[in-house]
């Protein structure tokens, strides 16, 4: 059993090991000031990632070492649907010349799995492992919609639902609305929930079972996300990809 002197160590070290990823390099004294730990604790923690491969130094200023990658890219292969859905989410990319993810939840929360640009795909901050709220996108609100009532309840508790834009849903009952047509359209919208100017489409990837694997979704300004495209190509498109993902988890 843990005791809370080592849970404490072990949370000191993460929000280490976060702050070096958010400040893109440290120095002791700086990581020291920003997160309120003494400069010596400091210096331990990062002797110790430093000893074990996970940090590097360069002058006085510490990084994070290309050890996490290896972290990452098993995390990244971990489930069959997520090798699977990286080849989809290319082709997708290539055949609406937009920017197309597959992802997944997490914690409460959205992870992108796996990122493609085609032609035309404009540069956003999301990138592969970054986190976001569920509710302010299209391939989150496709994910929701399909959850358990319990997990879905689970979600809203303990994370919210906190307003990114103007157009975001914050009220329970009306993505409770909009989460029912949802479900019976099979595919989601979002216009502008999460960042302005930026519209997407999602749709969701199912288990035998009918639980929810991740969902895909296509990104791209508001300028050219309306009409049959936005409103019929781009569903039946995902929806394909999506078939095809389900079929290949299925019988793989």
């Amino acid at each position: 059993m843990c005791s809370k002197a080592s849970v404490k160590t072990a949370d000191t070290m993460f929000r280490i090991v976060d702050a070096l990823q958010e400040f893109d390099g440290a120095r002791v004294s700086e990581l020291s000031d920003n997160l309120d730990i003494g400069k010596s604790t400091v210096y331990r923690h990062l002797s110790a990632l430093q000893e074990n491969r996970y940090v590097v130094k360069q002058g006085d200023i510490y990084y994070l070492s290309l050890k996490f990658l290896e972290h990452g890219y098993y995390a990244q292969h971990r489930e069959p649907v997520y090798r699977m859905a990286k080849p989809i989410v290319e082709k997708l990319a290539v055949e609406t010349e937009e920017r197309c993810q597959f992802v997944v939840k997490e914690h409460y929360r959205g992870v992108y799995v796996h990122v493609a640009s085609g032609d035309r795909g404009v540069e956003t901050d999301t990138q592969g492992g970054q986190r976001f709220d569920l509710h302010v996108t299209a391939c989150g609100k496709a994910i929701l919609a399909n959850l358990p009532e319990r997990e879905l309840v689970e979600v809203i508790e303990k994370h919210g639902l906190p307003r990114l834009t103007e157009s975001s849903i914050t009220d329970e009952e009306e993505l409770r609305e909009e989460l029912a047509t949802i479900r019976e359209q099979g595919y989601a919208f979002n216009r502008e929930g999460r960042v302005e100017g930026l519209c997407s489409v999602g749709v969701p990837v199912l288990g035998v079972a009918g639980q929810v694997l991740g969902a895909l979704s296509v990104s791209a300004p508001a300028g050219r996300m309306r009409g049959e495209w936005y409103r019929e190509t781009l569903p039946d498109i995902l929806l394909g990809a999506a078939d095809e993902l389900e079929l290949n988890v299925r019988y793989r």
